[in-house]
């Protein structure tokens, strides 16, 4: 694994990077910075200037693709190199490079090692790592009074705050808001002592796959609810992805049939009124999710299979689900009828979880007919089984 760690100035990122090497036995990784830049988390440098032009630029061309896992071995001079680190029989705190580029090397062919760094400073550089599967981006921050309190500087509040824009929000490629979409892990260090804060350190489980790699469930139901941004429907967005075998039959999501004009459009009377009881006349005339996914699969392909839900099912649904010989329904948002859907799917022996991907954890709807949820772990489901 390889951690970079990126933050506002006090928020703590030298500490955790510190508190990683001493106690959970991770390698500092450093670039050869000069002092004035490392002291700013976000401050753009150019790397390449203090190493010789054809060696900067061949090392960039080779590292492009993420499929490069060749073991070529670094320009000499290197920095180190795995036979010289293995004679020593000592343990290595930390280790210099002169490059990005020779850190991608080196922890690429070493991905089993752990290694962290706060050295990684812009956009260009952290996307370079970030195409590696073992690679995780830490991004701290804290209440602003409080990080001018721990960072003990001579300058003054309003200097300090000005620093701290230019940091978030300067030049897009070094910012840290224009590397928020990079990050795996987010911290707010608002806590009241360095052992609190380790302590939350250690309760993220960093060594969890889950931060870098979804399981079924999670990776089922983000294509759940990106199928719901599909849906026009005026009354909710619901995406249903169908799967069987750990491999996706059909998908669906909620809105007016085909040819019918779009439920946004005026298609729905009944979504459009925005009123449960507008009469007996105006039934809602939309598709729900569920449906259109099981009527894309048909009942063949249907058999055995797990249907994911960003909402629960309702009735209607929940009747042509049992129908269709669906075996596990996951779902993650609740709706008015989730204990009547429950007890239906019970009855027929449908196994009802509902997936929290905020919480990671399951909770599932035991088929004693005691209804209260329980939580679960949810790698200990299927976990062992996947392939892919």
């Amino acid at each position: 694994m390889f951690i970079a760690i990126i933050g506002t100035r006090g928020s703590g990122c030298s500490t955790v990077e510190e508190f990683l090497i001493s106690s959970q036995g991770f390698t500092s990784i450093r670039l050869d910075l000069p002092d004035e830049l490392r002291d700013y988390p976000s401050s753009s440098f150019d790397y390449q200037r203090n190493v010789e032009k054809d060696h900067s630029v061949n090392n960039a061309a080779k590292h492009l693709s993420f499929l490069t896992f060749d073991a070529t071995p670094l320009p000499s001079p290197s920095p180190i190199s795995d036979e010289n680190l293995a004679e020593t029989n000592e343990t290595v705190s930390s280790i210099t490079f002169r490059d990005p580029t020779e850190v991608l090397d080196y922890v690429t062919r070493n991905w089993r090692s752990n290694f962290v760094t706060t050295d990684l400073k812009t956009r260009e550089v952290i996307e370079m790592f970030i195409k590696r599967p073992f690679f995780m981006l830490l991004s701290f921050d804290g209440p602003l009074l409080e990080r001018y309190r721990r960072s003990n500087s001579s300058i003054s509040l309003q200097a300090f705050v000005a620093e701290d824009d230019q940091q978030r929000f300067g030049k897009r490629g070094s910012s840290l808001n224009g590397m928020a979409d990079l990050v795996n892990v987010r911290v707010v260090n608002d806590f009241a002592s360095v052992p609190a804060l380790y302590a939350h350190i250690e309760s993220l489980d960093l060594f969890n796959p889950l931060h870098l790699r979804p399981n079924w469930d999670m990776y089922f139901m983000t294509l759940a609810s990106l199928a719901s941004q599909r849906s026009n429907c005026m009354k909710r967005r619901v995406g249903a992805i169908l799967v069987r075998d750990k491999r996706i039959v059909s998908t669906g999501y909620n809105g007016t049939p085909r040819g019918v004009r779009n439920c946004n459009e005026g298609g729905c009377i009944r979504c459009n009124s925005g009123s449960e009881a507008i009469g007996d006349n105006e039934e809602c005339v939309c598709l729900h999710a569920e449906e259109n996914a099981l009527l894309e699969a048909g009942r063949d392909r249907v058999g055995k299979g797990t249907l994911y839900c960003n909402t629960c099912p309702c009735l209607k649904c929940t009747i042509k689900i049992i129908q269709t010989g669906v075996e596990c329904v996951v779902y993650n948002l609740s709706y008015k009828v989730d204990t009547a859907s429950a007890k239906l799917f019970a009855e027929a022996g449908v196994k009802l979880r509902r997936f929290d991907p905020a919480q990671h954890r399951l909770s599932t709807f035991p088929p004693d007919g005691n209804y209260d949820t329980s939580t679960i772990d949810m790698t200990s489901d299927d976990e062992s089984s996947m392939t892919g």
